[in-house]
């Protein structure tokens, strides 16, 4: 299920703002695709908890399969900004759905000794089928098959139906209206603001860098499946960590990791594309980017406990879909302003603001730095 949501929503992913680009509209429009769609999702995803425990994870999951698959057709009749950034809209509710649900989904079914293992073979299925989805996309458009890639991403994520229909009988999710808000303030800020700041460079990556390297659109394609390979790595390897050493140990190194990433992203933009800073950046920023993923949301779910796992599965997924949406509007204005290498030189400047924060957090937990719950 999370292969084929995801692997629908990759397709697009940098396909949309190349195509408003293409269709005449500026790169802060382009970015605005990716912004919209992130802020419909967002606000969906405060609501998702409560309808977590009104219809359950079946149909939350399967409708929202539904909105995220089918309206992709109607850019089959047009690109342009408005009715793109309409669709995007639309598209978003769907994605706010299956996020939420799909992360309290494995949280209500793993153990909870291997919950850091459960989240990482999670990240695997997402970010393997980005690797395949993220150049796919890319090579379809940029080889003038534009229906095609639409088509397909509207069909591979209502493929994800057949692997709900088979899910194992979940209770409905434990809890009181109001979930998020009754996170600790204390609870949310660290891991919350990373994934924020990391989301944001990912947002100016996925959304940007295809139109960063001109031409070379195929440089793009590469790199952005690197990047997602390189996710499934940090992600299941921090799992593994976690589970072994405890919370709180991972995330200052993986935000340092993804900053590193960043600044080659930097560099690489320069001339055109610099295929071996650019392939570097993708490798540093995507096992940064996957590490922090999993020490968030691992770190949520055990604050959080069994009775608030939709809180904290909205309360992760938030921090990640604002965070991708900001990032590529605010940095789709960068660059109109200051040009491309300076959108990644901002966002690897966000993620070392963070540090201070993670280490702090880091150093207050150290004392009670055990594992989770064995």
């Amino acid at each position: 299920m999370g292969a084929t949501t995801f692997g629908g929503w990759s397709l697009l992913l940098p396909v949309v703002p190349l195509a408003i680009s293409r269709s005449g509209g500026s790169d802060a429009l382009a970015g605005a695709s990716t912004a919209i769609f992130m802020a419909t999702t967002v606000l969906t995803q405060l609501a998702v908890p409560a309808l977590l425990r009104t219809w359950g994870h079946r149909w939350v999951l399967a409708v929202g399969c539904l909105l995220l698959g089918a309206p992709t057709l109607a850019f089959l009749l047009s690109t342009d900004p408005v009715p793109a950034l309409a669709i995007s809209a639309v598209r978003g509710v769907g994605f706010g759905l299956v996020t939420v649900a799909g992360s309290a989904l494995i949280a209500e079914l793993a153990p909870k000794r291997l919950l850091g293992r459960a989240t990482g073979a999670q990240g695997i299925a997402v970010s393997a089928s980005q690797m395949v989805a993220l150049p796919l996309g890319l090579a379809l458009f940029g080889g003038g098959h534009e229906s095609v890639v639409f088509v397909l991403g509207a069909l591979v994520p209502l493929l994800s139906i057949v692997s709900i229909v088979a899910l194992p009988s979940i209770p409905r999710a434990h809890g009181g209206p109001g979930g998020v808000r009754r996170l600790p303030a204390s609870v949310l800020l660290a891991p919350c603001l990373a994934m924020l700041m990391v989301a944001s460079a990912y947002g100016g990556v996925s959304s940007l860098l295809p139109i960063a390297v001109g031409d070379r659109a195929a440089i793009a394609g590469v790199a952005l499946a690197v990047v997602s390979g390189a996710i499934l790595v940090g992600r299941y390897g921090a799992g593994v960590l976690v589970d072994r050493i405890g919370l709180g140990r991972i995330m200052v190194p993986a935000l340092a990791c993804g900053a590193l990433g960043a600044a080659l992203f930097a560099l690489g933009v320069q001339d055109g594309g610099r295929v071996s800073l650019l392939l570097a950046g993708s490798v540093a920023f995507g096992i940064g980017f996957g590490a922090v993923q999993n020490e968030a949301l691992v770190t949520l779910f055990a604050a959080a406990g069994p009775a608030r796992f939709g809180a904290a599965s909205a309360a992760w997924n938030i921090s990640y879909d604002a965070g991708t949406g900001i990032g590529a509007l605010a940095l789709g204005v960068v660059a109109g302003i200051a040009g491309y290498p300076w959108v990644f030189a901002v966002a690897a400047a966000g993620i070392v603001a963070v540090i201070p924060v993670a280490l702090g957090r880091t150093i207050q937990a150290a004392p009670r730095a055990d594992r989770v719950e064995p």
